[in-house]
């Protein structure tokens, strides 16, 4: 539990004030293997549940929520394996292959584990503020949560958000500090970040229930976790026994009733080629089996519609690391169903006679937005398969429909605009289209404001920065260009010669500061955001970026026009590749923009040089991944996207159009 210092320093009075909060997927795996479930399900079967019936107080529902790289995932590889699952992999719920390349949780993924006659439901999420809406929609389905904290990096800003959900739904958090095998953390340490965190409760309105939280102790990497303080438990105890009795003993059961009608709300879904919809969700109240009945219900205006009348084809769940197919689900449990076409995230699926669908998951607004558009350059065509605009608006619609974080809205001449809450979120969607054959052109971001009382808003997030000091002035005068203001400064506990800062920035001051950030630390620094709030707009950013240089002829990029062109900034691109009019092929070290030609040849001659030809040595050029682009470009400027490449480009081509446009705008 926490100490007994922290409380008594809570004085009744005190916690009388801070108000009470009632109660109210994707799973990791291809389900494309589908077809050979009654062979999982026989090894299953072998494998044996302790306990195999409907009763929902054998369960035990659990998200395991933290900020990012504070060792979700990798706790949750050493508590399958803990509950006998085989683990293939490192990091065995990140599925998705960019999950895997990045090293980041990406989807929320839900799986079941046995332990003493218990069925634990653990749901891993992720700890990107980008990714916010996958903590949000699934915190629902459970009754309980494991915040995990760095002990040596103590609670940070996604940390609060995180919490401050989980909170909301009424949830009692168990804290587990992780790291603490690390040699700079000490049992003071940890004592330090206990309290920090107990702060963290009492400011995002935990109940007395809520702030008698427990507190354990672990090595995520070692595979172990301790009640009490230790670095080096007795290797009898390296296991996280400790922690899953915890769940076991802190937890409640879901509070469900078997014996009424069949609900379900949809937290995920998927789409199978054999299948169809898989819709994912808690079940409510009541029993479902195979042959049942159903409806599709929504929520509207007037109140409840139903959508779709069909049968059950098929109940799943996943154990450990395998699928298996069950025949019937009771109230309390988070299944996986197959039958439906019509539902999708926030719909109720319910027995026949119900007529009334459950309340849907309330989501923090988009932040930011982009447009997606048909790639219309004269280079277009040659890499993609996939490349008209309606092409491009169903694959949004579908995402729109497995992502709630994301709103698609059509816009003129074949384009989308696209809401989300990050540059990194929609960073991953273009990813995921350019791998799918996807040819398109992106917008710039730009910020969702809003307008309260005649008062323009806009979005603030809250900035946690860890740096050397001899960078600290660097950053400070960067930040101070992009209108960010200073709330904490001081030494990093632990960590001599590195300073914390803690900031609040409008969103639009951090498009595109994390590269410059990694730049001005030489890579030594952290940064870590999450969203805060809406407030009164600050007033436009100070000088964040210099002129570009911009292609005037379409040809093959050559190195002799380039060894002229290296003096006038830094390049983009390298001989051999294809230019043409109006394509960004580097950073001008001035302000303005600066058209030139990179495809201009060396003049033969029919006269023989006594000298050798000159040697071309040009400095390797700046080559830009896609998050880079979407925090590089300008307002007048396009992200040309194809399955090969990467181009910067002005939105209008024509050099003479876009000079005659500049001087309307300055007059």
């Amino acid at each position: 539990m926490a100490g007994p210092l922290l409380r008594s320093l809570w004085s009744n009075t005190t916690r009388r004030s801070f108000s009470s909060h009632s109660s109210p997927s994707k799973f990791g795996y291809s389900l494309s293997s589908l077809r050979s479930f009654s062979a999982a399900t026989a090894s299953t079967a072998a494998a044996g549940a302790p306990n195999s019936s409907l009763d929902p107080n054998r369960l035990r529902n659990v998200a395991v929520i933290a900020h990012v790289d504070h060792g979700k995932t990798t706790l949750m590889d050493r508590l399958l394996r803990q509950c006998g699952a085989d683990i293939p992999h490192e990091r065995a719920m990140d599925s998705i292959n960019l999950e895997r390349e990045r090293g980041i949780t990406i989807s929320s993924k839900v799986t079941s584990i046995f332990w003493k006659d218990n069925e634990l439901n653990m749901v891993d999420t992720p700890g990107h503020a980008d990714f916010g809406g996958e903590v949000e929609r699934v915190v629902g389905m459970v009754e309980g949560a494991i915040l995990v904290v760095d002990a040596g990096e103590g609670p940070l800003a996604q940390t609060k958000f995180v919490l401050a959900k989980a909170l909301k739904y009424g949830l009692r958090p168990i804290l587990l500090l992780n790291k603490v095998d690390r040699p700079s953390v000490t049992e003071e340490r940890c004592d330090e970040v206990e309290s920090l965190v107990f702060d963290l409760f009492a400011n995002c309105g935990a109940t007395e229930e809520q702030l008698d939280f427990p507190v354990l102790y672990a090595s995520a990497k070692e595979g172990w976790a301790s009640s009490t303080y230790t670095k080096d438990p007795p290797v009898d105890a390296k296991n996280m026994a400790d922690l899953l009795d915890a769940v076991v003993r802190h937890v409640q059961p879901p509070k469900a009733n078997l014996d009424e009608p069949f609900l379900m709300l949809v937290s995920m879904m998927e789409k199978d080629f054999y299948l169809g919809r898989i819709l994912t969700g808690r079940v409510t109240s009541g029993v479902v089996r195979v042959g049942d009945r159903v409806n599709g219900l929504r929520k509207t205006d007037s109140g409840s519609e139903k959508i779709e009348e069909a049968k059950v084809v098929k109940l799943m769940k996943k154990k450990g690391t395998t699928i298996v197919s069950i025949d019937a689900a009771g109230a309390g449990d988070i299944i996986c169903m197959a039958g439906l076409t019509a539902p999708s995230i926030g719909h109720t699926v319910a027995s026949a006679e119900v007529t009334t669908a459950l309340p849907t998951v309330e989501l923090d607004p988009p932040t930011i937005s982009m447009t997606f558009g048909v790639n219309d350059s004269p280079l277009a065509g040659q890499d993609g398969t996939h490349l008209t605009g309606g092409r491009i608006g169903d694959r949004l619609m579908a995402e729109a429909e497995t992502n709630l974080a994301i709103n698609v809205i059509p816009g003129l001449s074949e384009s989308y605009e696209v809401q989300g809450r990050g540059e990194l979120q929609l960073g991953i969607l273009i990813e995921n289209m350019r791998r799918e054959g996807f040819e398109l052109s992106v917008s710039p971001p730009k910020v969702m404001y809003k307008t309260e009382k005649g008062q323009k808003l806009e979005p603030i997030e809250e900035v946690t920065i860890e740096i050397n000091d001899e960078h600290v002035g660097l950053v400070m005068e960067a930040l101070s260009h992009r209108r960010a203001e200073v709330i904490d400064m001081g030494p990093v506990p632990g960590n001599e010669g590195r300073t914390r800062l803690s900031l609040t920035c409008p969103s639009r001051g951090l498009v595109g500061y994390r590269c410059v950030f990694s730049s001005d630390t030489r890579g030594t620094g952290f940064m870590h955001r999450a969203f805060l709030t809406y407030e009164e707009y600050r007033g436009p950013l100070g000088n964040v970026r210099k002129g570009v240089l911009v292609s005037m002829a379409r040809g093959t990029i050559t190195a002799h026009s380039l060894m002229s062109l290296e003096a006038r900034g830094i390049l983009f691109v390298s001989p051999g590749l294809d230019s043409y009019d109006g394509m960004i092929i580097g950073e001008h070290s001035r302000e303005t923009d600066l058209d030139l030609n990179p495809v201009k040849a060396k003049e033969l001659t029919n006269i023989r040089s006594a000298g050798k030809d000159e040697n071309v040595k040009l400095s390797p050029p700046r080559l830009m991944t896609l998050e880079e682009a979407i925090g590089y470009v300008a307002s007048d400027e396009l992200i040309e996207v194809t399955p090969k490449t990467i181009r910067l480009r002005k939105r209008c081509l024509d050099v003479n159009k876009r000079k005659s446009q500049s001087k309307r705008a300055k007059d």
